[in-house]
């Protein structure tokens, strides 16, 4: 069994520094309108502005960034429906690292397609029938390819803090923080934003 690591806001730091020149600084914007119908000043931290439209490709940059030179050589796997294969595929076209990128064969077309033209290669499964991660696993193994999760693994989190890392830069202490909840890696590396840069929340 792989140690479990846990990553803190040093490593958000520097994912930030690790992502400059890759990942856009998307922008904080407000609306009248919102802040009218809730008596509060809100502000939007557009990630739909990201490079292939989604905070993922935050996490995918900062996990492959790091790759050592024979895990680039050997290549990257992962599973997705759609944005983080998207996004590693990207990323890893950046990077000169070959991709292989499961996803499920009902998966939007638009995804799937957006995918292969960053360079992945999409491998379909069935997700009635198959388990995508164990894919995921046997592919890693039976290449040496490096397996990266959508949302669970360290590098990923710390990537996808940079968002609220930057919302905090820009806009200082907020009263409160709300995100996205899906696998839990966007709103895990907030949070460790948020706690060093916002304790009172």
């Amino acid at each position: 069994m792989s140690e479990l690591v846990l990553p803190v806001y040093d490593d958000v730091v520097a994912a930030a520094q690790r992502i400059e020149g890759h990942a856009n600084r998307t922008p904080v914007m407000t609306s009248r309108t919102v802040n009218e119908e809730f008596g509060a000043e809100v502000f939007f931290k557009c990630e739909n502005y990201q490079r292939m439209g989604a905070f993922k490709f935050r996490g995918a940059m900062n996990a492959l960034a790091q790759f050592t030179p024979a895990q680039k050589e050997a290549g990257v796997v992962a599973f997705s429906s759609g944005n983080h294969a998207q996004a590693i595929a990207l990323a890893a076209r950046l990077l000169g690292i070959p991709a292989t990128i499961v996803m499920p064969e009902d998966a939007p077309t638009a995804k799937i397609a957006a995918t292969r033209e960053y360079g992945g290669k999409v491998i379909l499964y069935n997700r009635y029938t198959e388990d995508r991660q164990q894919i995921g696993k046997d592919l890693a193994d039976k290449y040496g390819l490096t397996l990266i999760p959508p949302y669970d693994h360290p590098h990923v989190i710390a990537g996808q803090g940079t968002a609220a890392k930057e919302l905090f830069d820009e806009v200082g202490e907020l009263d409160a923080l709300f995100v996205c909840l899906g696998g839990g890696g966007l709103i895990s590396g907030c949070a460790l934003a948020a706690r060093h840069l916002s304790p009172q929340l």
